[in-house]
């Protein structure tokens, strides 16, 4: 692997994130991230609020705050593997009505807008949300980078290859999985660096995207060695709540993988994860305060 730039190793880890609408979300402690997702097909069937009325969903975003969740996830394009590609427009038909609601009776609500199209994430954050959570990690729009960091907006860069349709047959690495995270991140923080004009932005998370162009034998193993993103200095996103990684290996389906999502979530917050991107805010946040209480 070629040696990073100097200025790649040498960002301090990620302690807080900061909202261009003024809104903090503090990661010195490791937090949970509820999952909102406004789609008729998402894998988890139990999360889809695509059909759901402005009362239901903002009734699913209280019960979630009130469980512990400090931010919500609130996504109108689905990427499971093999999902529709649908039109920008209708993104955005899906999206902003349910965001504009959760924020106007939740002012004080971190939001995040799950999208990896530039104009859906220039929306979102115009109608209130505080964070892009970028499952392209800013390969899927060409614009993406510039468009976060002239908003000034806090982003979460995930690691894929391919698109939601084609990911499952990118599942095959020339070379260790870790070492080619590590040089895909490298590239788009350095990138995301030149988009700010040579600065390097603050408010950035990693996603190692768990599930995304890797099998579960893949997932798991990354998982083991979560902390070999460390010198990255960046906080991490984890999202493995009952993903197949989960409920393959056991033999199940994602609608009785809480158990063993709990039990990845133990191991996510050894190799120092920052924020729990969850379908189950309760379990999720006594997770963490067991957890983080036995680690000190």
């Amino acid at each position: 692997m070629p040696t990073p730039a100097p200025h790649s190793l040498t960002y301090s880890v990620t302690q807080s994130l900061r909202s261009p609408h003024g809104r903090l979300l503090d990661l010195r402690r490791p937090q949970v991230l509820g999952i909102l997702n406004i789609t008729p097909d998402s894998f988890y069937a139990g999360s889809r609020l695509g059909q759901a009325t402005e009362k239901e969903l903002l009734s699913r975003a209280e019960a979630m705050l009130r469980a512990g969740a400090v931010a919500l996830d609130l996504g109108g394009y689905s990427s499971r593997p093999g999902a529709d590609d649908i039109a920008p427009a209708e993104e955005l038909r899906r999206l902003l009505p349910a965001l504009t609601a959760v924020r106007r009776e939740f002012p004080a609500a971190f939001l995040s807008a799950d999208t990896f199209r530039a104009a859906v994430a220039a929306e979102a954050v115009a109608a209130g949300a505080d964070m892009v959570n970028d499952i392209g990690g800013g390969t899927l729009d060409a614009d993406m980078l510039a468009t976060v960091a002239r908003l000034r907006v806090p982003y979460c860069l995930m690691h894929l290859r391919g698109t939601p349709q084609t990911m499952r047959e990118q599942a095959v690495y020339a070379d260790d999985l870790v070492l080619t995270l590590l040089r895909f991140f490298r590239d788009q923080l350095e990138k995301l660096r030149q988009a700010n004009g040579g600065q390097p932005p603050p408010d950035v998370l990693l996603d190692p995207g768990f599930g995304f162009a890797k099998t579960p034998a893949q997932s798991l193993a990354l998982l083991r060695r979560l902390p070999e993103l460390a010198p990255l200095g960046r906080g991490l996103l984890v999202g493995v709540s009952r993903k197949s990684m989960v409920y393959k290996p056991l033999g199940l389906g994602p609608e009785a993988a809480l158990n063993g999502t709990t039990a990845l979530h133990v191991l996510a917050l050894q190799g120092g994860a920052r924020l729990l991107r969850v379908h189950d805010v309760a379990e999720a946040r006594q997770t963490v305060d067991l957890v983080m209480g036995f680690l000190g």
